[in-house]
């Protein structure tokens, strides 16, 4: 990155090592929430963008700056994340984005940095546009862009399959939030890296998919994400035993549109802020533990528990241990389907047979 920067002219660079305040105050909040964009996508890319500008306008303020860049295009999602996240937390500072208004193709890009010797990963014969973070890999462009073509082979880093025996591995969480890998305490930042490395050896954790851009057009993007879906699979099924109906259907309503807000460049928006609180609240009881399968091309829920789970043996089973008061359900169904009775016996009768 150093050598990158000075390349291309600047006057000092900066780099700094955001992984646990990255997991802490980023993935954290999305993981409580099950944020998957349009149900599929985690939002790698877009959950980095909010530390970044975030870390932009720190940047600004250290260095006495007026104004910051990006480098996105006009086409994409990332110029309205960084410039909406930059104005919602220092509405005083100019965004400049240079590459929007020079008009770039990608190829014009790589060739650019060739004439100046700025070393980059891209090649013209590959011209892949790769983000990457803790919380996965976000791969686009070239061949990929006919939504038909299948993703070359290559183009795969961190779901190459090498694990050979089938294995499980047990995850810890509190208040919704992973705390232990195998028994072992671990900071989440360290905890998200392990989990890639482990799930991502079954070959599991891609995603291949077209998907709505805020600007209006579709996409085709694929992504590796191991730990993130594996963590949100894990998340997801503590939930089902620790949730109470009402919030359980409630907080599944509104989590697509908690990812929505991520997704559109929201993360600082009044709006998120409310829902964090309500996600918050529903988080109180997730405590417990889960444990994940994982096969070649695999990873599945065997096992869940809580010190505070809402499943009862004694309602659920039909052994003879069972305590679930029958004769109650006569009169509850009788009541729950009398307004149907009602309507069917004065104005609907039978003509829908």
């Amino acid at each position: 990155m150093k050598e990158r920067a000075f390349a291309a002219g600047v006057v000092d660079i900066e780099v700094r090592d955001l992984r646990a305040e990255f997991a802490d105050e980023i993935l954290t909040p999305a993981l409580k929430a099950n944020a998957k964009y349009e149900g599929k996508y985690p939002l790698v890319s877009a959950l980095s963008r909010p530390i970044i500008a975030k870390h932009l306008v720190l940047a600004a303020r250290q260095w006495g700056a007026d104004s910051v860049a990006h480098g996105c295009t006009g086409k994409g999602n990332d110029q309205v994340r960084f410039e909406v996240s930059v104005r919602a937390l220092a509405p005083d500072l100019e965004v400049l984005a240079p590459v929007r208004h020079w008009g770039f193709t990608r190829e014009d890009s790589i060739l650019y940095a060739y004439r100046h010797n700025i070393p980059i990963t891209a090649t013209k014969e590959k011209l892949y546009s790769i983000d990457d973070n803790l919380w996965g890999r976000a791969i686009e462009c070239g061949e990929m862009e006919d939504p038909w073509a299948a993703p070359p082979p290559g183009v795969w880093a961190m779901t190459v399959p090498t694990a050979a025996e089938p294995r499980e591995v047990v995850i810890s969480f509190e208040e919704g939030k992973p705390v232990s890998l195998d028994g072992a305490t671990l900071p989440f930042h360290e905890l998200i890296e392990q989990m890639n490395g482990i799930v991502g050896a079954y070959g599991w954790g891609r995603l291949d998919m077209v998907e709505n851009r805020r600007v209006g057009i579709k996409s085709r993007e694929t992504y590796e994400c191991p730990a993130a879906l594996a963590l949100l699979l894990a998340h997801s099924d503590l939930e089902d035993i620790t949730l109470e109906r009402d919030v359980h259907h409630e907080k599944a309503r509104l989590e697509p549109r908690y990812a929505e807000l991520i997704y559109d460049g929201l993360w600082f928006s009044p709006l998120k802020r409310a829902l964090d609180a309500f996600v918050d609240e529903t988080q109180r009881y997730v405590t417990g533990e889960v444990r994940l399968r994982l096969e070649s091309g695999k990873c599945f829920v065997n096992g869940r528990r809580s010190p505070h789970s809402l499943y009862d043996y004694g309602l659920a089973t039909y052994d003879a241990a069972d305590t679930f008061r029958h004769s109650d359900s006569e009169g509850f169904v009788r009541i729950w389907g009398l307004g149907v009775q009602t309507w069917a016996t004065r104005q609907g009768g039978t003509t829908g047979l």
